[in-house]
């Protein structure tokens, strides 16, 4: 095995865990807001201060010293707040598995547009891809009388998947993953306390097993995933960024038939089948072409 190959499986496996790290956020954040265990501001201030705090210690055992720079990362930073704050309110009304269908979709949209903006490469076979994605996107959010939809709070998934589309985006610039995922953590914990002072007006509560899907939600899949995800950024295109996502909704909806009781409806499979098979046909187009190149 050579020195490339090992980096591809070292890739490989660091985009893996990634996904599934995403995936868990969907489930623990809607399973503790339908249980009633947590309201949607207390589970966003204890995921970014959780993800925060597993991230201080991290790198204050690497690094022996901590720093924050006042002076970058104040966008991507504000982004992350928005995602987090966007996400956990969307999740009062929506499913986990269509939630987080609706977000990478979004997500995949917002980062094929600035690829085109960095000129990246785009094959015709990856561009059939994302129009079979897109087109399962469509048809899940098509009105119908049997699936009834809470346009509000798709509103708010939809603000949550530019969020992340743009934190992901200022990602490729990382040039020290532990850090500025550190960094932007802290300053998005500023935000969601500046966000208490401004809008919330309704009465705070949680249980044990609310704090602990939270915890779990911020110093495991969001410090250590987002950590990894940033150090997976600067490795592969944007437009390729954006299409892997989109393997998240597949793993968050087989997580939450199974432990969250959510219902498989057809119109549910039919996107899921449509938006993996273009995510499919987009990465051939990227194996096809590196092999040819």
């Amino acid at each position: 095995m050579n020195i490339h190959q090992k980096e591809n499986i070292n890739l490989f496996f660091l985009i893996s865990v990634s996904l599934l790290f995403l995936s868990l956020n969907s489930i623990f954040c809607k399973a503790a807001l339908v249980n009633n265990y947590i309201d949607a501001y207390s589970f966003t201030f204890f995921r970014l201060l959780s993800a925060s705090a597993m991230l201080v210690i991290i790198y204050l055992f690497k690094n022996k010293k901590i720093s924050i720079s006042f002076k970058q990362n104040w966008i991507s930073s504000f982004m992350l707040f928005l995602y987090a704050v966007s996400f956990s309110y969307s999740y009062l009304s929506i499913d986990a598995g269509f939630g987080t269908l609706l977000l990478f979709a979004v997500v995949q949209i917002v980062m094929l547009a600035s690829s085109f903006f960095y000129k990246e490469s785009l094959s015709q076979t990856k561009i059939l891809g994302l129009l079979i994605a897109f087109s399962g996107l469509i048809y899940l959010l098509y009105p119908s009388e049997s699936f009834e939809l809470s346009y509000f709070h798709i509103f708010l998934m939809i603000i949550s998947g530019i969020a992340w589309a743009v934190y992901s985006i200022l990602g490729k610039n990382s040039s020290d993953a532990l850090f500025n995922t550190m960094d932007n953590f802290i300053k998005a914990s500023f935000f969601i306390i500046l966000f208490f002072f401004i809008f919330i007006r309704d009465e705070m509560y949680f249980t044990f097993e609310g704090l602990i899907f939270a915890i779990l939600s911020g110093s495991i899949t969001s410090a250590l995933g987002y950590v990894l995800w940033y150090q997976v950024l600067p490795q592969i295109q944007i437009v390729t960024a954006g299409i892997i996502q989109l393997f998240v909704p597949i793993l968050a909806i087989i997580v939450s038939i199974i432990f969250l009781d959510e219902l498989l409806t057809m119109s549910l499979f039919i996107s899921t089948a449509l938006v993996s098979f273009g995510v499919v046909l987009s990465l051939y187009s990227k194996k096809k072409i590196n092999q040819n190149t």
